[in-house]
């Protein structure tokens, strides 16, 4: 069966918080299904729930990634660096950035087309996999195939977080590594620049 590849070109935020809650936003401006957001939780007793901006965005991450519930919401983003702000339904979320660590210098440094390229991204997972639960390249869900191709990384260096009228405490680290898909978000809170590549069945792309 022939496959397509589709790409989204965005950013990744990552971060836990002292109440035991994991927090993934993907923010997408440019994506097979125009610009679109979505946000993957993790509860401290591993329940995993799905907020994403349109239906079909939902199906697709959904069939992608391992979720428990899946609900469609309104989701704002508002970017004001360092300060950025995400209103997704019944979560609030809002943190801020710092500078580049070691890594996120390395990563700036590399010219963006050879980042994008599949072949270095599938290099670099190797060196990558020395961070607990992170990978760049991998096997998705329904028999796809997905790479990451980090281009920047900065700090997240503070966050407040309300889901459901609860708040989810300060800043913490993504502990223990979040399970929605073949890899988890780094340790330590952090932003990526990103272009997520995943290669699909072109019978998955018309249904989606």
């Amino acid at each position: 069966m022939d496959h397509v590849r589709l790409r989204f070109d965005g950013w990744i935020a990552g971060l836990g918080t002292v109440q035991g809650t994991r927090l993934v936003v993907g923010h997408w401006p440019d994506s097979p299904f125009g610009p679109v957001t979505d946000v993957m939780i993790e509860e401290p007793g591993g329940r995993r729930l799905l907020l994403a901006e349109t239906g079909e965005l939902a199906r697709f991450v959904a069939e992608t990634y391992t979720f428990d519930e899946v609900r469609v919401v309104p989701i704002t983003v508002d970017r004001a660096p360092p300060a950025w702000t995400v209103t997704a339904g019944p979560l609030r979320l809002r943190f801020t950035t710092g500078g580049r660590g070691v890594l996120g210098r390395l990563l700036h440094a590399v010219p963006p087309p050879l980042a994008r390229n599949l072949w270095w991204v599938r290099l670099i997972d190797l060196p990558a996999r020395l961070l607990p639960g992170v990978r760049t390249h991998g096997s998705a869900g329904n028999g796809r195939r997905e790479w990451y191709a980090v281009r920047d990384l900065h700090t997240i260096t503070t966050a407040d977080a309300v889901l459901d009228g609860l708040d989810l405490g300060r800043l913490a680290p993504v502990d223990p590594p979040v399970r929605f898909g073949f890899g988890s978000a780094p340790r330590s809170p952090s932003l990526a620049r990103i272009t997520t590549t995943v290669e699909v069945r072109s019978g998955d792309q018309e249904r989606s």
